[in-house]
């Protein structure tokens, strides 16, 4: 059988290992795919270890459990990594995870951000997420671009760019107040 994660490894040369803890996942994208082979299987002890120390104060067990028994997942989608190997110490994985619930099929868009221990374990930290039904352009939910000044902004002390020898907040200043 082919891994939940779809990598198109067999699960028990693929998440299995993690999931048993035969292994510890070497990179931030592994330990990211064997988290939703977890949630495939309804592992709710897995995901719990392999969450963040810092980061296990709000799990619910038993709701995570609920949710991941009633989904019926469908497919994983790794859309970018940044760093996250096996010589990293943090990553960024993206993936989109597909799922059905409910009858209607869903995809769940998240930016997860993963550190390794001094021991070398992997741990998942949080992410960024939103979900939205399956198929849906998954980027129409970017953040608002930062404005980026072209000139170089006028203090209120400076002089007037107008030439007039007075300060900016005197002249052409104070009719911007206006």
């Amino acid at each position: 059988m082919n891994c939940y994660c779809q990598s198109n490894i067999s699960f028990s040369q693929c998440c299995e290992p993690f999931l048993t803890g035969q292994k510890q996942a070497p990179t931030a994208e592994k330990l990211m795919r064997s988290r939703y082979s977890a949630y495939a299987t309804a592992n709710i002890d897995y995901l719990k270890k392999t969450l963040a120390p810092e980061s296990r104060h709000d799990f619910d067990t038993a709701t995570t459990k609920k949710w991941a028994q009633s989904a019926k997942w469908k497919g994983l989608k790794i859309v970018s990594t940044s760093k996250g190997t096996e010589n990293d110490n943090k990553g960024t994985v993206e993936f989109i995870a597909t799922y059905e619930q409910d009858g209607e099929g869903l995809d769940h868009h998240e930016v997860s951000q993963f550190r390794k221990s001094e021991s070398g374990e992997w741990f998942f930290i949080d992410g960024d997420a939103h979900t939205h039904r399956e198929g849906e352009d998954p980027h129409h939910h970017h953040k608002p671009q930062q404005v980026v000044r072209e000139a170089a902004k006028i203090g209120r002390n400076d002089p007037c760019t107008c030439g007039s020898g007075r300060k900016y907040k005197k002249c052409c200043g104070s009719l911007e107040a206006e």
